[in-house]
């Protein structure tokens, strides 16, 4: 079984991400935080480790998508 941790985040941005998945494959917040956290950790392990660039990239994008302000 697996277990599981909370993440909070502010409401405002839970509200933004319900309205931004809406029409897409992902069914709540949840499923895309684990999208989002499971392609960062998979690249990390990849490389090994994120350069500075590539977390500053990677940060721009979730900002570009209205997840980061």
């Amino acid at each position: 079984m697996t277990e599981y941790t909370t993440v909070s985040i502010p409401k405002d941005l839970g509200d933004r991400v319900e309205e931004t998945i809406e029409g897409t494959s992902f069914s709540s917040t949840s499923d895309l935080v684990r999208f989002l956290l499971r392609s960062i950790v998979i690249k990390h392990q990849q490389q090994g480790e994120l350069t500075e660039a590539e977390f500053d990239e990677i940060a721009d994008q979730l900002k570009d998508l209205g997840y980061l302000d």
